[in-house]
């Protein structure tokens, strides 16, 4: 009989699958491929294998050549008419394979290949490793300041495995990291944080492990070295590790977990804070493994390079972990240390309980809405998560400076101090048994020194002198207590204080005292609030007091604009606000958007002593008006309004 057909090898897929079942080339790898060429490695040589759309292209062919570690073997593919015109490439070892061919054909000329990849000098080799070292040094260093760089633990942890697969040409991987048990005498667990698979797409749920030799995971950590198992699959049950390969997972996933690579991250300390775990090593790195004969012909053990370079990037997410731990426990402290100081404002004012937490999240709000913008004024204002951050402490902190108002104004909620009220009904009662002793006295006289006619009709006339100056008393005193209230007072009503502040009344010891003292008609005549002018200033030195307590915090680097940007959030554009009444341009966004969401709150929030819950729409007209007069930055109410920020917190 006459042999059968040949395979025929039509491209550059088939000629690089081809290769690997080669004996010459059986142990090759894939390090870099396209649609347009494959960089195959085999010991100490690269070969290029390249289409005729790439290597028609001398300019680019060259470039890429270029950016290779070391010269390749440059084997060009194509059909017979490719090749008309070749590429000027005589420095470099050149084959041509015109395509399609027989698969036989490759098997006779690569022997000669082999022989060419053989005969490789030693200087070239050194050449070879030089550069291939200082390509990985590059690479390690390059993902050193990537790693480094990053705060957020979830974010470093994709990272870091992110980087591991692509060093080692790993299919697959996982993170976990170590938790601190809950009871002193529990064993310590590891938590599976971060998964990545590119061949299926793996459901994804957080769990614990106990730290113990039964999982592989678990001897790394307690070995504090890596663990290399070239096959799952194959592992005898007297391995080393005393481990078992559970394919649950895979038999759920419809994968196979062969090469496995465990390594530990170790910080300073000397203690394992987690454990990079990487599965299946591929021949071609973009290689999907989807059915048994990939597993079986792209799956490699992990080599001893791939280990080394797992280890050195292990060490330094160790380290770098470590230090987004530390850098989320100041995190942590400083929420702690912002959370204990705005309940220390609540407790001195508990009316306005919530209002730093709410102004926050309207302002922070705000601020992410006006990072999205893509036009108009605003549209060149971003803010990062830190300086996010940065603003949501200022604005839970605007107020802290409150601590040092004393405590009397602060809740003052009428226009006189509770004591001033009670001393006032006291003198008003001590004031109507003046009255009512003087007529009694006048009654006795009338009894004893005249007759009881005329004494009688006096007398009748004395009472209703006294019920008409009892009456008197009753109506100041109802007048006072209304006028004690923080509403807005006419003309009328200072008016009728001056009257008051000149009625007298005579002392036990014959001193004559006015029914209202100076500094109380001083309070009655407040025209608008609760407040008197130097009340009013101490209430406004929060703003000070605030900015000297938060300067004195060593913020850090990312977080030191917060004592800045909570001191000028009651200043306004027109440059009449306070503490300073700075001109528009000195005041930051962050204190403008501040102050559009505190003035909001301030109107909004439930009924307090001093004032009633103005309704949503009611409050955004009044600050409609302060935009008006030019107090309020418009093109950020505007942001307010028509991104309805303020539904954030309202419920009016």
């Amino acid at each position: 009989m006459s042999p059968g057909p040949r395979n025929m090898l039509t491209s550059l897929d088939d000629v690089v699958d081809a290769l690997f079942d080669l004996p010459e080339t059986h142990y090759g790898n894939v390090i870099d491929e396209s649609s347009e060429h494959v960089q195959f490695e085999l010991g100490a040589t690269v070969m290029l294998l390249a289409m005729p759309s790439l290597w028609q292209d001398t300019e680019r062919l060259v470039g890429m050549i270029d950016l290779m570690i070391t010269p390749p073997v440059l084997i060009l593919l194509g059909a017979e008419e490719d090749f008309l015109e070749l590429p000027e490439l005589s420095a470099l070892k050149l084959w041509c394979l015109t395509l399609p061919m027989a698969e036989q054909r490759l098997r006779a000329n690569m022997p000669e290949l082999a022989r060419l990849c053989a005969t490789e000098d030693t200087t070239a080799q050194d050449h070879f490793w030089a550069n291939r070292l200082k390509y990985e040094l590059q690479e390690l260093m390059s993902i050193s300041r990537a790693i480094s760089s990053e705060r957020d633990r979830d974010r470093l942890l994709d990272l870091i495995l992110e980087k591991a697969r692509y060093i080692t040409g790993a299919d697959a991987g996982s993170v976990y990291v170590m938790e601190e048990p809950d009871e002193p005498d529990s064993p310590p667990r590891l938590r599976f944080k971060i998964t990545h698979n590119e061949s299926v797409r793996a459901d994804f749920t957080e769990f614990t492990i106990p730290v113990s030799r039964k999982s592989i995971v678990g001897n790394a950590v307690l070995r504090k070295e890596s663990i290399n198992i070239p096959d799952l699959y194959r592992l005898r049950p007297d391995n080393p590790w005393g481990v078992t390969h559970d394919r649950t997972w895979d038999e759920k996933m419809g994968y196979e977990s062969h090469s496995m690579l465990t390594v530990p991250m170790i910080n300073q300390r000397d203690y394992v804070i987690g454990v990079i775990q990487l599965i299946n090593k591929k021949r071609k790195p973009k290689a999907r493994l989807r059915s048994a004969r990939d597993f079986e012909e792209l799956v490699i053990p992990f080599d001893k390079r791939s280990e080394e370079l797992a280890m050195a990037l292990a060490s330094q997410a160790g380290v770098s972990l470590e230090n987004a731990l530390l850098y989320r426990e100041v995190q942590n402290l400083f929420d702690g240390f912002v959370k204990a100081s705005v309940r220390a404002i609540e407790s001195r004012d508990p009316t306005t309980s919530g209002h730093s937490q709410r102004v926050a999240e309207l302002t922070v709000d705000l601020a992410q809405k006006v990072d999205r913008l893509g036009d108009g004024p605003l549209a060149k204002v971003a803010f990062s998560p830190e300086q996010l951050k940065e603003l949501e402490y200022a604005s839970l902190l605007h107020d802290f400076g409150k601590v040092g108002v004393r405590e009397e104004v602060l809740v003052k909620a009428k226009k006189l101090y509770h004591p001033q009220r009670d001393l006032i009904l006291q003198r008003f009662d001590y004031i109507r048994k003046t009255k009512e002793a003087e007529v009694l006295a006048a009654k006795v006289s009338l009894l004893t020194g005249a007759d009881r006619d005329e004494a009688m009709a006096r007398i009748e006339a004395l009472d209703e002198t006294l019920a008409s100056e009892l009456a008197k008393v009753d109506e100041v005193q109802s007048f006072l207590l209304k006028t004690n209230e923080p509403t807005v007072l006419d003309s009328s009503g200072f008016e009728a204080l001056d009257e008051i502040a000149r009625l007298e009344y005579s002392a036990w010891n014959g001193e004559v005292l006015p029914w209202v003292t100076p500094e109380e008609v001083k309070a009655l005549r407040i025209p608008r609030g609760s407040l008197t002018d130097e009340e009013r200033e101490q209430i406004n030195s929060h703003v000070t007091h605030t900015y000297q307590f938060l300067k004195l915090i060593p913020w850090t680097r990312v977080l030191q604009d917060v004592p800045r940007i909570a001191w000028m959030h009651h200043e306004k554009l027109d440059g009449k606000g306070y503490p300073r009444g700075v001109a528009a341009e000195e005041i930051p966004i962050q204190s403008r958007m501040m102050t559009i969401s505190d003035i909001f709150d301030a109107l909004t929030a439930s009924d307090r002593p001093y004032k009633k819950a103005v309704p949503t729409q009611k409050a955004l007209q009044i600050l409609g008006w302060e935009v008006e007069e030019g107090k309020c930055d418009p093109d950020l109410f505007k942001i307010f309004v028509e991104a309805e920020v303020y539904k954030k917190v309202s419920t009016a």
